[in-house]
């Protein structure tokens, strides 16, 4: 069974965006959002997510399963793909 995979990210963020070329190249399939491109009520209730998950709002925060990993750590995402 794939594993889920979802990102918080920011469309202008070099490590968020080295990070989704990362799991292209390794043909993992995600989900998505930039939080920077949303507004209003869904930007706040997104923010709201994020701080659930990590509490300093920072990016990406990556949701791998069950798992969070804050940052683009390239070795703790292969571990947590299983890459």
């Amino acid at each position: 069974m794939a594993m889920s995979v979802k990102l918080y990210t920011l469309s202008t963020c070099i490590h968020c965006n080295a990070l989704k070329k990362f799991l292209a190249d390794h043909g993992v399939q995600y989900d998505y959002l930039d939080v920077d491109l949303l507004t209003g009520a869904e930007r706040e209730a997104v923010i709201k997510e994020v701080r659930k998950f990590n509490p300093y709002c920072t990016f990406p925060t990556i949701l791998i399963g069950n798992q969070v990993i804050v940052g683009f750590r390239e070795p703790v995402v292969r571990e947590a793909l299983g890459l």
